[in-house]
């Protein structure tokens, strides 16, 4: 038994039965047991225990050695008794800790934020257990083996992303504003100075860099504004915080991933450029609306909140059925930005305050509540009293413009709109796929069999992306930039009335051969 000798005390010795007792002791316990058959003991432990209760025995008895005899040893008559309370309360205590582990970092990120917002933890759910999945006429409880396997995934979820915010990289030339300048290649480099482009491919972009389309960008961004300088940031927190952001998308989503993010982003560095708003935001504002843009859609699932309603998903229990995904994503960054003391060197009002218009700007791309934003922005139109110069009118439409990049692909180049039609109506179609399996009503829009890509495009488009890049276009007055975009998607809308012609009717050309 060599894994188990440094276990032994030297005052042990082997019985003539073969037992293990210590020298000069004999069971003192005048309660044997159900067999009426005196307990084998040593050293206080019960070895008539099976192998894996003896084993946490031990580990218990060499950890109160250790601890200098900290702990009383009960009297041995009461122990051979209490054999299963004690490991009922061995498994509690067990259970306790975890739990304490599991929300320790939870209470921690909102002490040091100062204020009543309560940060959520990146990656603080695993995907979908769909195995778990309640239906409606499913009742009870998930079984506690399934239970004890979320957990352990949480726990391990919680590792992974404490591990890889401290193993962030550490830039070649931490003076420099510019953390990538010798890691980019020649490409990258050039599609960086065309960045302003509503041509700018990011698909290719993400290609070029290797995956790290949304921290590139991001870090271009920051240097082309100088909010580096102007908010005295860190560079080695803002790169870790950029990269924890980036790796919290998942990548196994066909739309909402970190390609998604960099897109909107881009998207929304374009809106910022606008002749009627560049001149009138602040260093503030600019930076609101690059991080709300990054930041969007961070630890989505792949799922929508139907989905996640149904299920029971306790994100839905946790918001009350309300903005449930985007209210994950905002206090996701709120705790990527206390993980990260991004602004931990700022005054704590301030801080609290850009967790706030964060939150404002992320539940804005709520879709549910397409029909409240869009109504008071045409009102201001048609009442022309839009001020730029008022912090909550600049607020206002950095909203709306979040908004309008979220959903702006039917308004790109027809090569790009097209992958990202097919990318979000594939994500739709796992979400359908995995209701059909489960015998959950199919969500609209997912089911593959009856809905098509042109036709969720055509309708996308006409009541959703259409009445409001009218409005956005009405506030540019119009601008070169918007005047594309609204050129883009009806010719947009058009092709994609064709290709649902061409599968209605047979006879004519498919959709890729389409002018």
């Amino acid at each position: 038994m060599p894994v188990l000798e440094g276990l032994w005390s030297p005052d042990l010795r082997l019985g003539v039965d073969g037992g293990v007792c210590p020298d000069d002791e004999a069971p003192r316990s005048s309660v044997w047991g159900p067999l009426g058959t005196p307990p084998v003991t040593c050293g206080g432990l019960s070895l008539t225990l099976e192998l894996p209760a003896l084993i946490r025995q031990l580990r218990a008895a060499w950890r109160a050695r250790r601890g200098g005899g900290r702990r009383t040893r009960q009297p041995e008559s009461c122990q051979d008794g209490a054999w299963v309370e004690d490991r009922k309360g061995e498994e509690e205590a067990k259970h306790d800790q975890e739990e304490r582990g599991a929300h320790l970092e939870d209470t921690r990120l909102s002490a040091c934020g100062g204020g009543v917002l309560l940060a959520e933890r990146r990656g603080s759910y695993p995907f979908i257990d769909l195995h778990a999945v309640r239906t409606s006429d499913q009742q009870g409880e998930v079984e506690a083996g399934k239970r004890r396997k979320v957990k352990s995934l949480l726990s391990f979820q919680r590792y992974r992303h404490a591990s890889r915010l401290l193993r962030g990289l550490v830039p070649r030339t931490p003076e420099s504003l510019h953390l990538l300048d010798d890691d980019y290649l020649g490409q990258a480099a050039h599609m960086l100075s065309k960045v302003g482009s509503w041509n700018f491919d990011v698909f290719l972009f993400d290609r070029l860099t290797n995956g790290n389309s949304l921290v590139t960008l991001m870090c271009h961004l920051f240097k082309v504004y100088g909010l580096v300088h102007h908010f005295q940031l860190d560079m080695v927190k803002l790169h870790r915080f950029l990269s924890t952001l980036q790796g919290d998308y998942h990548s196994q989503n066909p739309y909402h991933n970190a390609v998604h993010a960099a897109d909107v982003t881009q998207a929304m560095y374009c809106y910022l450029q606008e002749p009627k708003l560049t001149e009138q935001l602040s260093p503030l504002d600019v930076f609101l609306g690059l991080m709300a843009a990054a930041a969007h859609d961070v630890d989505h699932p792949g799922v929508n909140q139907p989905f996640l309603i149904k299920t029971r998903h306790h994100l839905a229990s946790l918001y009350q059925n309300t903005s449930v995904l985007e209210s994950h994503h905002w206090r996701s960054t709120v705790g990527m930005l206390r993980e990260s003391r991004l602004l931990s060197h700022l005054p704590a009002d301030v801080s609290r305050g850009i967790e706030q218009q964060l939150g404002s700007l992320i539940l804005a791309t709520d879709i549910s509540r397409q029909n409240e934003f869009l109504l008071t922005f045409r009102e201001h139109l048609d009442n022309q009293d839009l001020d730029l110069h008022l912090a909550s009118h600049r607020h206002f439409i950095l909203q709306i413009g979040l908004k309008c990049a979220d959903v702006c692909n039917p308004c790109r180049v027809w090569e790009l709109s097209k992958q990202w039609s097919e990318r979000v109506c594939e994500e739709f179609y796992r979400q359908g796929d995995l209701e059909r399996k489960f015998d959950l009503e199919i969500s609209p829009l997912c089911d593959q069999q009856a809905d098509s890509v042109p036709a969720i495009q055509i309708g996308f488009i006409s009541y959703i992306v259409e009445p409001l890049l009218d409005e956005w276009h009405r506030f540019t007055e119009p601008s070169v930039l918007s005047s594309t975009m609204m050129a883009h998607l009806h010719r947009n809308k058009d092709r994609w009335r064709r290709v649902l012609n061409a599968h209605n009717t047979p006879q004519q050309p498919k959709g890729d051969d389409i002018p």
